[in-house]
């Protein structure tokens, strides 16, 4: 069965065996959760109050705490690429929330069985085999670019660029145009994949390098001419799928 829903500013896709429906209304209630509390675009939410200055972080939820603490960590991990800030200093979270709604949802759906794909605004989390993954063309939101079957017991594709919300990415106060305007990212989790693929869109070659020698991904990049590069492993799964 196919269980479609609007949240976050996006649409999601749940495609699940008829058997394990009972896993929806929980999934459902997750990524209501996440969009109550983190979206900045509701005025009602926790974020946006603290952005406003109405709460001080220190007084947030728990929630709230662990997911900028787990923003941080990134931050570290990317040598800054990626940043819970925006160039003002306020704390946007918008880069890591979708992720974490994907990856509690897919616990849930776990249980629940063992096959299922869910799909949230382009950026995919599978379990079991048989899947295939379509990349968006950056230059046109109703056009693949190309596809790539995903194998394995659980793995996560994310792509981060223009695509989807236009430039919106910082890149550390430059004002220069991005090296890659389009990255997509394979993991064996959807906050890994989804988080290197903003930074490699951020922080540019140096980024995807040293990304590509400290984690186990592969990537797929659209720099602005429109030249694709991609890792030895995303090349094997293309060559098995086709565009």
């Amino acid at each position: 069965m196919k269980h479609v829903f609007a949240t976050m500013g996006t649409v999601v896709s749940l495609d699940l065996p008829a058997d394990a429906a009972s896993a929806v209304a929980s999934v459902d209630s997750i990524f209501a959760d996440y969009d109550a509390r983190f979206s900045v675009y509701r005025p009602a939410s926790e974020l946006s109050r603290i952005a406003r200055g109405e709460w001080r972080l220190g007084d947030s939820s728990e929630r709230m705490l662990d997911a900028y603490g787990e923003a941080l960590v990134w931050r570290q991990r990317t040598d800054g690429a990626f940043t819970p800030h925006r160039p003002d200093g306020v704390i946007d979270l918008n880069g890591l929330v979708k992720a974490l709604a994907m990856r509690d949802a897919g616990r849930v759906v776990d249980a629940a069985c063992d096959r299922w794909c869910l799909n949230v605004g382009g950026d995919v989390l599978v379990r079991g085999g048989g899947w295939t993954v379509g990349v968006v063309d950056p230059t046109s939101r109703t056009t693949r670019l190309l596809a790539i079957d995903v194998e394995g017991a659980r793995r996560a594709v994310a792509t981060s660029g223009t695509a989807e919300r236009g430039d919106h990415i910082w890149r550390g106060g430059s004002t220069a145009a991005p090296e890659y305007t389009q990255v997509t990212v394979v993991a064996d989790d959807i906050v890994t994949a989804d988080v290197l693929a903003t930074a490699i869109v951020a922080g540019g070659r140096a980024t995807l390098d040293d990304a590509a020698d400290r984690f186990s991904i592969d990537a797929l990049t659209v720099d602005a001419a429109g030249g694709l590069t991609a890792t030895p492993g995303f090349r094997a799964a293309l060559a098995v799928a086709g565009p």
